[in-house]
C-alpha cells in the first residue's frame, strides 16, 4: 500500500489521543500527536500534514482557533472531535472550514471510514493562498463496503449550467471565468446537484454523498447530519455569490431538500 503521508492528532485526553493515533497508524499514516492546540498547529506546519484531527476542547486555545490557524497555511483534511453533544459546535466547525466531525464516543471503524471517504475525493483546487496536495488512499477498513465506482461524468467530465462549469475529473469549478475554491464537501454536493439535472435531492441523500459509502440506505440520518448539509449548502451559495431571492443554481425545496435551478436561455 502507498504511504498516505502524515497525520496529526491534536487531543488533550490521552486515551482518545492514543486511540485516534492507532487508527491512523493502522491506515498507513505517519502519526504525530499533540496534547495542546499551539503544539498541534506547529506539528501540522512542520510535517506538512495531510489529515488532522482536532479536539474542540483544548487546554490552551480552543479547537476553533486551531482550525483557523491551520486553514491559514494548509489545505489538509480536518476532522473535528467533540464530546459536547452541541449542534452549534458542529455547525461552527463546518463554517470555519472543517471537512467533517465526530462526536465522542465514536467507533474507530467510523473514523477510519470517514477519512478513507475524504481521501477518495482528493482536492485538486487550492483554497485561496493555500497549496493543493495529492494524497494516496488508505485501504478500506475490514468489512467496509468496496470503494464506489467513479461518478458519472468522470468519463465526460464537464458539467455546465447557467455560466458554471464543473470538471469532475480535475475537480475544478469555474463561474463566469473565475476559479472557485471549494472544500471537498462543497464540491461533492455541487457535483451531485449538477448530475441530478433538476431532480430534488433530500438532505438525507446529500448526507450520504458527503459521508461516502459508510452511510448506506439503512443508516440513521440525524438532525445534526442534516443541519451540516444546510451549512455546506450555505457556504457553497456564499462562494457562488447566489442571490437568495433569485437563485442561479441551487433552489431550496422547503421541508425536503434542494434541486438545480432551471437552465437560463442565453441570447
Amino acid at each position: 500500500m502507498s504511504d498516505p503521508g502524515v497525520a496529526v492528532v491534536i487531543e488533550d485526553d490521552a486515551d482518545v489521543r492514543n486511540l485516534v493515533a492507532a487508527v491512523l497508524q493502522q491506515s498507513g499514516f505517519e502519526v504525530h500527536v499533540a496534547p495542546s492546540g499551539r503544539a498541534g498547529v506547529d506539528l501540522v506546519r512542520t510535517h506538512d500534514a495531510i489529515v488532522v484531527t482536532v479536539d474542540v476542547g483544548l487546554p490552551d486555545i480552543d479547537g476553533y482557533e486551531v482550525l483557523r490557524r491551520i486553514r491559514s497555511t494548509s489545505n489538509c483534511y480536518v476532522v473535528m472531535l467533540t464530546s459536547r453533544g452541541d449542534e452549534l459546535d458542529t455547525l461552527t466547525a463546518l463554517q470555519l472550514g472543517a471537512d467533517d466531525y465526530l462526536t465522542k464516543p465514536f467507533r474507530p471503524r467510523e473514523l477510519r471510514a470517514r477519512i478513507a471517504a475524504m481521501l477518495r475525493r482528493p482536492r485538486a483546487v487550492p483554497e485561496p493562498g493555500v497549496p493543493s496536495r495529492a494524497v494516496a488512499v488508505p485501504a478500506s477498513p475490514p468489512g467496509a463496503a468496496p470503494a464506489p465506482e467513479p461518478a458519472a461524468g468522470v468519463g465526460s467530465p464537464m458539467l455546465e449550467h447557467n455560466g458554471l462549469a464543473l470538471n469532475a475529473a480535475a475537480r475544478t469549478v469555474v463561474v463566469d471565468g473565475r476559479d472557485l475554491g471549494l472544500t471537498r464537501s462543497e464540491f461533492d454536493l455541487l457535483h451531485e446537484m449538477l448530475r441530478s439535472n433538476g431532480a430534488v435531492r433530500t438532505k438525507a441523500d446529500l448526507v450520504r454523498v458527503v459521508r461516502g459509502d459508510y452511510y448506506g440506505e439503512d443508516t440513521y440520518i440525524s438532525d445534526s447530519d442534516e443541519r451540516a448539509i444546510e451549512v455546506h449548502i450555505g457556504n457553497l451559495r456564499r462562494k457562488l455569490d447566489e442571490d437568495p431571492k433569485n437563485p442561479r443554481w441551487l433552489q431550496t425545496v422547503r421541508g425536503v431538500g434542494y434541486r438545480l435551478t432551471p437552465a437560463r436561455l442565453t441570447a
